[in-house]
């Protein structure tokens, strides 16, 4: 086949395809015309399918999108893959840049940092629990022996100690029964 009639048939200008057969993305026969079942499949393989379809000035060949007029399949050199992998690629691009604006803007934050200072806090709350009994029993027995003393009449002496086990007890128990709760981030 002519250059002139291979650029009608593919849909593409003389130019195009002058160029095409001087990057060698054209297969010629001994007397210098076009095998265009092997050129066709030459320039599938070597052109990137969305140039070839800018080219033909649309869609697909003569307008048509994917699924009119055309193949509902989609295989590994057809244009619709790559066009549908162009398009994953562009959605997931976008996404990318979305959360990266929602992280500066402060509205995500790190999964990691977020149970570590969880952890943290938890740990703190735990230990500032753990030591009440300790930094209270004294004081609250004081209270007590005055209270009982007043509603009784007479001198009762509460003793520190017992009363800071029995609270070191009641407060780990307590402890015991919030270390069973696990947060979920997720």
């Amino acid at each position: 086949m002519s250059e002139r009639a291979y650029a009608e048939y593919a849909g593409l200008s003389r130019g195009a395809v002058q160029k095409a057969r001087k990057n060698g993305r054209l297969v010629l026969f001994a007397d210098g015309s076009i095998n265009v079942a092997a050129s066709d499949a030459r320039r599938g393989a070597m052109t990137d399918p969305d140039q070839q379809m800018r080219s033909r000035g649309g869609v697909g060949a003569g307008g048509d999108g994917p699924g009119i007029g055309g193949s509902a399949v989609s295989g590994p050199g057809d244009s619709t893959s790559y066009l549908k992998a162009r398009t994953a690629l562009t959605v997931y691009q976008a996404q990318e840049r979305q959360l990266a604006i929602q992280k500066k803007k402060g509205v995500l934050i790190d999964r990691a940092r977020a149970e570590t200072l969880v952890f943290r806090l938890a740990r703190q709350e735990r230990d500032t629990w753990v030591t009440w009994p300790t930094r209270v029993a004294a004081l609250m027995a004081a209270q007590l022996s005055a209270e009982m003393e007043k509603a009784s009449g007479m001198p009762v002496t509460i003793e520190t100690a017992i009363l800071q086990r029995v609270l070191e007890t009641h407060v780990r128990e307590q402890l015991d029964a919030l270390a069973d709760l696990r947060v979920s981030l997720a």
